[in-house]
Parts: structure tokens; sequence; C-alpha cells
């Protein structure tokens, strides 16, 4: 059976179809057949991200609407066999899902997939409701700005409320915190809250903290997951975010400034 994991937050814009893509690609890579969804009805961004947008013949909400069934929807990537991807639909809205359709759905992929990562909606609309309901684990991502961590503390409140393991009074959703978009000469500065601040509010285990990077725009306009840039910050890090996640020990990395050369202080670069 599949493990059902959910890419969550309270705020939109802070990286969630970013870490969808990646976490995807990376345990893919790392030999594990993998799904992922795109909760967000009417938007449809993650076929976007990970460059199948022309691919699209079936959606999500097809499937739910037994319109088409899930091997004729699931678009397979072509950079790793075991990675598939389910988009969403652009001309439905959110209230075409149901939560009897989406568990079916998420019965047949379990059977097929090793995970399912969901690539929820921000906040707590319907959409994102049903992306959080059958979850197994949920990953929060978060900004270090006071804002965004407050709206995550309160998505944690409804995972450990509204889900089917807290209906069922079954072992609870493992919860981990990715902290994205991270820039220590910031927090150095006083201008963002340091990963100890955010952890002092949400006390989740840390799971990674990506940094501000040029590389993940770059990434997403190119339709690749930025886990695939291995030069990038951003790509690293998302690297350790997968191996993390596997249950590798591994330290954090770009939580602290670089310090700089004598070159580099003297041109102010």
């Amino acid at each position: 059976m599949a493990r059902i994991i959910v890419i969550t937050s309270g705020k939109g814009g802070v990286g969630k179809t970013t870490t969808s893509s990646a976490l995807a690609m990376g345990l893919a890579l790392r030999g594990h057949r993998t799904a992922v969804i795109d909760f967000d009805v009417g938007l449809r961004n993650l076929d976007l991200v990970m460059g199948c947008e022309r691919r699209v013949v079936y959606d999500f909400v097809n499937v739910l609407n037994s319109e088409a069934n899930l091997t004729q929807a699931l678009i397979k990537d072509k950079r790793c066999e075991n990675l598939f991807i389910l988009p969403a639909s652009q001309t439905r809205d959110k209230s075409s899902l149901k939560r009897e359709g989406v568990g079916r759905v998420m019965e047949e992929l379990s059977r097929g997939f090793d995970y399912v990562v969901c690539d929820s909606p921000a906040g707590i609309e319907h959409g994102a409701m049903m992306a959080m309901y059958y979850a197994d684990d949920a990953i929060i991502v978060t900004n270090p700005e006071i804002s965004s961590v407050r709206d995550s503390d309160r998505m944690l409140g409804i995972l450990a409320g509204k889900s089917r393991r807290a209906e069922t009074a079954a072992t609870p959703i493992r919860e981990y915190l990715l902290l994205s978009r991270y820039d220590p000469e910031r927090v150095q500065r006083g201008d963002m809250m340091s990963v100890d601040d955010v952890q002092e509010i949400l006390s989740l285990e840390l799971l990674g903290v990506v940094p501000e990077s040029k590389a993940v725009l770059t990434a997403s306009n190119a339709g690749t997951p930025i886990i695939l840039d291995k030069e990038s910050d951003a790509g690293q890090a998302y690297s350790d975010v997968v191996k993390r996640y596997l249950g590798e020990r591994l330290p954090h990395r770009f939580i602290e400034t670089t310090k700089k050369g004598l070159l580099n202080r003297l041109f102010g670069e």
C-alpha cells in the first residue's frame, strides 16, 4: 500500500508545488514508484512545473466522474519511469472533489504505487481539505515570516482533528516542517524569522531548509523540478529533504551565512 503524503500550508505562494514536484521526483529517482496529484482544481499548475502541460488529455476530475480511468489520466514523466502525474482540471471548480470519489482514487493508486504525493491548495478551502483527509504524512511548507508560520499552526489543528486518521482514532498523521525561501543574512539582520523562531511556534520535525534561490523560478519556467538542478542550493536542499524523509540522518545546510573571502569583501560581492 502506498504512503500518502500531503504538501500543505496555511498561505499561498510558499512553494508547495515546487516541493511536491521535487519530492515526487526525488522519491521516484530513488526507485520508488510515485504518483503526484494536483488538488488545485481550477488553476492547475503542477503540470507546468513538471513540464507535461501539453500532454494533458484527461484530468483528476475526469477520473472522479468516471469519464476516464487512471491509466488514461496519469502522465508518465519522460525523465523518470517511476514517476506519474495526475493533473487538475482547469474548467471545473473545487466542489467537484467529493470525499468518496477521492477515496476511491487514493485506494486505486495505493495498490500500484509506493508513494502518492498530494499537492494541496493553500488554506482550509475544500480542495485543501480533500487533499489532507486521506494523508498518512503531512509536510507543512512555510516561509520564515510570522503570518505564514501562524497560518501553518492553524493547519496543524485541522490535520489533528479533521483527517481520516483522526476520525477513526488511528495513528496520527506524521507531520514535518519544510522552511522555504530562507535567507540567513536577512535572519542575521533581524528581517526574517530564524529556524529556531519557527520551531518554537510549530514544534515540528524539521525536514529541510530551502534557501531563497533564483534557480527555483528558472526551473519552474523550464518545466523542470528543481531537485534535478544539482548545482543550485535549492536543488541540493530538496535532495536532502528526500533523503531525510526516507530515514537518512543528515545535518541541515543553508541555515548559516557563508563567510566571504577577502576579494568578496573588498569588492562588496
